[in-house]
């Protein structure tokens, strides 16, 4: 058995929900990061309490779970404790994902793509994907569907814009790219063609995953991992 990894990310109002849908539609293996990232935080978990450790209980909703944007307020505004934050989730979330990978390995699946908002901004990762997928929109586009998704208007859509890398940055280091510039017809179009590439590479066997597993041992691949995830 084969398989590989794919990475797949986009730009706010870009329309990544709407490729992924299609993958998914498709029958493909979709690792949802941000999902991983809901559920590491539940009351109960680890992270969770660290988070009350360091952060308080005002990033608590009523119902006793992670209050996602009072905690957001507050790292957007102070990079130390983004790290801070960074180093107590990324750990649970890089293992909830393995777990993920490992699983989709033993079922047989081609490729797993692993759909992370900030791939290209934090790049480590990058170095794991065989392929990297960007969801493109013009920026006219973006500009638009943002203000009328969340209405905003124009000098708010473009400060939460400007708070990402820019889009035509992330093409250059993209492998592939879909231009969801135009309507949903074309972009199902350009996924059809991309899922059907990705079917018949050949390329990066991860068999070598599952013989690492098999020798050191699932926690002593995760602690390799994370090294590799973290430094």
């Amino acid at each position: 058995s084969t398989m590989f990894l794919v990475g797949l990310s986009g730009g706010i109002a870009s329309g990544k929900s709407t490729v992924v849908a299609v993958l998914r539609e498709l029958g493909c293996a979709v690792i949802d990061a941000d999902v991983i990232a809901r559920q590491v935080v539940q009351p109960h978990s680890r992270a969770y309490g660290q988070i009350l450790r360091y952060f308080g209980t005002e990033v608590l909703l009523e119902n006793g779970e992670i209050n996602r944007e009072a905690l957001g307020n507050i790292i957007f505004s102070q990079p130390e404790k983004r790290r801070l934050l960074n180093s107590i989730t990324h750990p649970e979330i890089l293992k909830e994902m393995l777990k993920q990978i490992l699983k989709y390995f033993v079922l047989g699946y081609r490729y797993v793509i692993l759909d992370i908002p900030l791939l290209f901004e934090t790049r480590g990762l990058t170095k794991f994907m065989k392929y990297t997928v960007l969801v493109y929109c013009d920026p006219p586009a973006q500009r638009a569907r943002l203000m009328r998704r969340n209405g905003l208007d124009a000098a708010e859509a473009d400060a939460r814009i400007r708070s990402q890398l820019p889009l035509e940055d992330k093409r250059k280091w993209a492998t592939h790219v879909i231009d969801n510039s135009g309507d949903r017809d074309s972009t199902r179009r350009q996924v059809l063609r991309l899922h059907a590439r990705l079917e018949d590479s050949l390329d990066f066997l991860w068999a070598r995953l599952a013989a690492g597993a098999a020798v050191a041992g699932l926690g002593g691949l995760v602690f390799l991992l994370l090294r590799h995830f973290i430094s």
